[in-house]
């Protein structure tokens, strides 16, 4: 029982320290565009530095 004086205190810290990683993630803007990336694997371009 004495361990959960301890454990208690980690987990709040990581879960806020969790929730504080994607807040900043939302106001960073890393949500903003979802379909770039997905739409950018689809797209061929031609290297014309091949020799």
């Amino acid at each position: 029982m004495n361990v959960l004086i301890y454990l208690i205190p980690v987990a709040l810290f990581l879960g806020g320290l969790g929730l504080a990683a994607f807040l900043w993630s939302l106001k960073s803007g890393q949500y903003e565009d979802l379909d770039g990336a997905a739409n950018r694997i689809l797209i061929d371009e031609e290297d014309d530095e091949i020799s």
